[in-house]
């Protein structure tokens, strides 16, 4: 039986400007729903609010089972530590280490270890001595999907991860994130432009004219 990981409620905010009023998304565990709409419309702030980043002008953000923007600070480090993973379109790796020491990094501080298998599935297993200044950008990016998943995160915030990907590797990438979410009994939030990798997920919503909704 499928479990509520996220459930947001009357989400607005604004900048100068208001992004959007009133939106309400749930996703529950073993799915995935991906966030379409144009650029400036507001899909990575409000991946954002959902992710711990960044308070709601209004609503209630409520991940796994906790209102997150009532916790402290140290909360909401532990929170996103052991329980979140959050993929950018840009991977942010230690460009000092080698691509297996930039994932023993994060196992290591979510108390988990490296499954040899992921590295398979995301083909990268033969990368793993190299320095990540030696990859290639497909490469790097596939090597911070796994160093997110290496965590065993119980909800996946994904912005933009398949952006800066041929459609093979981002067929690659949403083949690992998919599967990852059924064994693991997971949930991923997905925002991008990419209207096929969207339909692949379960449910899919367009943010436009300041709603959120759902298409499919």
């Amino acid at each position: 039986m499928s479990t509520t990981l996220l459930h947001a409620t009357h989400i607005s905010h604004h900048f100068d400007l208001e992004l959007y009023r009133d939106v309400a998304l749930t996703l529950k565990s073993s799915h995935s729903a991906a966030i379409l709409g144009r650029s400036g419309s507001g899909k990575s702030t409000l991946l954002h609010h959902f992710s711990t980043f960044l308070k709601p002008s209004t609503g209630e953000v409520n991940l796994l089972g906790k209102d997150i923007y009532r916790l402290n600070d140290t909360q909401i480090e532990m929170l996103r530590r052991y329980e979140l993973g959050i993929i950018f379109q840009f991977h942010y790796l230690f460009k000092g280490m080698s691509a297996l020491e930039n994932i023993k990094v994060a196992t290591m501080l979510a108390g988990e270890t490296i499954d040899e298998s992921l590295l398979d599935k995301l083909e990268i297993t033969e990368l793993m001595s190299q320095k990540i200044s030696e990859l290639s950008g497909g490469q790097q990016q596939r090597v911070s999907i796994a160093r997110v998943l290496s965590k065993k995160p119980r909800v996946i915030f994904a912005d933009e991860p398949t952006g800066n990907l041929d459609k093979e590797t981002a067929n690659l990438v949403m083949d690992v994130l998919l599967d990852y979410v059924h064994i693991e009994e997971a949930g991923l939030l997905l925002v991008t432009h990419d209207e096929e990798m969207a339909h692949r997920c379960d449910e899919s919503y367009r943010l436009e004219d300041k709603k959120l909704e759902r298409i499919s």
